[in-house]
């Protein structure tokens, strides 16, 4: 369940996404976001914090919240989001193939990526993006069958995460990325609509549980002409 403050970030941010709040706009200011939302000063200031750590406003002392970045992106590299909460923010059809989905031995990689005890098995699992009719991402996972003992494609088809962390009760913390321009293998090939590229872009990631403990490695191997990377720096 999330948390006050998330809550309303969430309902900021949806407003600023579909342009109630546009870029130049000034929020509300605290106080009255706090009659608003019947939340605490400290819980606007929490939301308001996060609204500005992801990029969406610039808190200007004496002007108060304002909007910098009224778009939000297909992909966002700043946060950790299930597929389903990307797509729920995209426009077009979007459909998830579960392609492979078997519990393994890993090899030598995979369980030092993981670390894995000799007899720990892994999921293998293959996932095709299809947006618009089109195989555009390929996500390739290893899951550690340990932490995560029963996965099928209903609950891959619908939110792997949403299942961890409703169902199985597990927190999800962080994770670390590698962005990479790789020839296409002959995977990509058989499984995604190339349109004659022969490069793809692949984001390598580990995502861990609030323990620390690693869960899952992933490759997410996106076709070129459809892959944004987009950030927010702030000095």
């Amino acid at each position: 369940m999330s948390s006050k403050y998330e809550e309303i970030y969430n309902s900021l941010l949806e407003k600023i996404k579909f342009g109630y709040y546009k870029k130049g706009d000034i929020l509300p200011s605290e106080y009255e976001l706090m009659k608003e939302y019947e939340a605490s000063r400290d819980t606007i200031r929490k939301s308001l914090q996060l609204l500005s750590n992801n990029g969406c406003i610039h808190k200007h002392k004496g002007k108060g919240s304002i909007v910098i970045n009224s778009n939000i992106y297909n992909f966002e590299f700043g946060g950790i989001f299930s597929f389903k909460e990307v797509a729920s923010k995209m426009y077009g059809k979007v459909e998830t193939i579960v392609h492979r989905c078997e519990c393994i031995k890993p090899d030598p990689i995979i369980k030092k990526e993981l670390k894995l005890n000799d007899d720990d098995k892994v999921w293998a699992i293959e996932r095709i993006r299809n947006i618009d009719g089109e195989n555009i991402i390929l996500d390739i996972d290893f899951i550690n069958a340990s932490i995560i003992p029963f996965i099928d494609e209903n609950i891959l088809k619908d939110s792997l995460y949403e299942y961890i962390e409703n169902n199985l009760q597990l927190k999800i913390s962080y994770a670390e990325r590698e962005i990479s321009c790789e020839k296409v293998n002959s995977n990509d090939k058989k499984l995604l609509d190339l349109k004659g590229y022969n490069m793809i872009i692949n984001v390598e990631s580990k995502t861990f549980l609030s323990d620390t403990k690693v869960f899952q490695v992933t490759s997410a191997r996106h076709r070129p002409d459809k892959f944004k990377f987009r950030d927010f720096a702030r000095r």
